[in-house]
């Protein structure tokens, strides 16, 4: 006989239904106790639920209408009584938030524009003269909240091709030609480059070997070859992977992150340094998390 908790945990859904049911909840009740949205919960969180929507899972009517009309005012995104990178200490960058903000408002998908090509427009100013959305982590590799300058520049770039690839061809070229230039310093920088660029070869050359080589024995990533594996970074893997046409490897990333799901549905926070407590980057992480395993889908060995 199956123990009662475990048993509990198999009928409750599949891990994506979990994760979806958990993020549901939680989305909405920030903006609702703290009186002001956040870049984890109505950005990354956000952007996962959209995707989860589309996928045919079973998203509550309740979970994201307050986000939407949110994300419809990036006017406004500034005027939000929270701080940017809540939760993360000494973390405060109202460009990541706007980053994020804008990535959610990718995935939303509204039938209106206009919201969308307002906050590619208010990118723009905010790229720096080597073509990068420069976040400083203090040398630290990106993380789910605070991503680093490789994951922010991918990410400001897909907003910008989703927007009008045209209107933002220079903007774009200029991102293009910094990501292919860079060394990648840890697994995040790698994933962002070849997200961003995977028909490339020069790109591809660097990066692929990288996250073949650096996958744990239990089939996850760290954040550097021979590191312990995290949510977050095996998750941004993962998305590569799929996007680069590399398949073999993402069925164990796959069985890594269902196996360290957690019985709420959530994933426990990646962190810079590990093993810290923020509930900005749980809910991040799960978002990220969400997000690649509705991406990837189950893949056969």
């Amino acid at each position: 006989m199956w123990p009662s908790i475990p048993l509990l945990f198999l009928l409750a859904g599949t891990p994506e239904e979990r994760a979806v049911e958990y993020l549901s909840r939680e989305v909405p009740k920030w903006s609702r106790e703290n009186h002001c949205f956040s870049c984890h919960n109505n950005g990354d969180a956000a952007r996962s639920l959209f995707l989860a929507a589309r996928s045919g899972y079973a998203v509550p009517a309740a979970a994201l209408p307050a986000t939407v009309e949110w994300l419809r005012q990036p006017a406004n995104w500034e005027n939000n009584q929270g701080t940017p990178g809540f939760g993360v200490p000494g973390f405060n960058d109202a460009k990541l938030a706007r980053v994020q903000f804008s990535a959610a408002l990718v995935e939303a998908r509204l039938s209106d524009r206009g919201p969308l090509l307002a906050a590619a427009e208010s990118l723009v100013p905010l790229q720096d003269a080597d073509g990068s959305w420069r976040i400083d982590t203090g040398g630290l590799p990106g993380a789910p909240a605070t991503y680093g300058a490789s994951l922010a520049t991918y990410m400001a770039r897909r907003t910008l091709e989703a927007a009008d690839p045209r209107r933002f061809a220079t903007a774009i070229a200029r991102a293009n030609q910094w990501l292919a230039a860079q060394r990648p310093g840890n697994i995040v920088d790698a994933a962002a480059m070849l997200l961003a660029l995977p028909k490339s070869e020069a790109v591809r050359k660097k990066c692929i070997d990288l996250f073949v080589g650096a996958q744990t024995s239990d089939g996850g990533w760290g954040s550097q070859p021979r590191a312990p594996a995290e949510a977050f970074d095996t998750a941004v893997v993962l998305l590569v992977l799929d996007a680069a046409g590399v398949a073999r490897p993402i069925a164990r990333g796959r069985e890594f992150l269902i196996r360290m799901q957690q019985s709420d549905g959530g994933w426990a926070e990646t962190t810079r340094p590990s093993g810290n407590t923020s509930y900005a980057e749980h809910i991040s992480t799960t978002g990220w998390v969400l997000y690649a395993l509705l991406t990837v889908g189950p893949k056969i060995k």
